[in-house]
């Protein structure tokens, strides 16, 4: 009898302890759908709601060339180019920075690299792998970032370094 007992009452403890638990979870879930985070990206949006889409902003179209911010990187494009029909038959951006071209339409060349295939031998048009401009160089926009930034340029950060420090 008094093992039945014990048993009764062990069983009533792990039906307690079980509902604590679900009753643990269902607050805690509560919450956890109740709460949004914030952050410059998605806004007030909650993580698993799709907010509305950003504004479109204008594209920036001046004739200045952008400062670039490191080595090696592509210079952007500082015009717009919608419309332009870059595909296997056509690449609107060649009639102006063509080689040919230049003279005429003041747009800096393209650069030597574009005429060179993947064994660093020089072609006699654009290599293949350098047709398509827009994997590599993109309009500019003017919009101000959603989220800072504290990218420094490397010559700022030589300019930085300590005297005699050997850089």
């Amino acid at each position: 009898m008094r093992r039945a007992r014990r048993e009764g009452i062990a069983a009533m403890i792990r039906k307690a302890g079980f509902l604590l638990l679900v009753g643990a979870i269902a607050v805690g879930t509560g919450t956890l759908a109740a709460q949004t985070l914030s952050s410059g990206l998605r806004g007030p949006t909650p993580l698993n709601d799709e907010g509305p889409a950003a504004p479109m902003t204008p594209t920036r179209n001046t004739s200045e060339r952008e400062v670039r911010n490191y080595p090696e990187q592509p210079p952007v494009i500082p015009h717009s180019i919608d419309g332009y029909q870059i595909d296997l038959r056509s690449n609107k951006c060649l009639s102006c920075h063509a080689r040919a071209r230049t003279a005429e339409s003041q747009a800096p060349m393209i650069s030597i690299t574009h005429f060179m295939d993947r064994d660093g031998q020089f072609l006699a048009s654009v290599s293949p792998r350098r047709y398509f401009c827009t994997e590599c160089h993109v309009p500019q926009n003017a919009s101000k970032p959603p989220i800072s930034n504290d990218f420094v340029d490397i010559d700022t950060m030589l300019s930085r370094a300590a005297p005699g420090s050997g850089r």
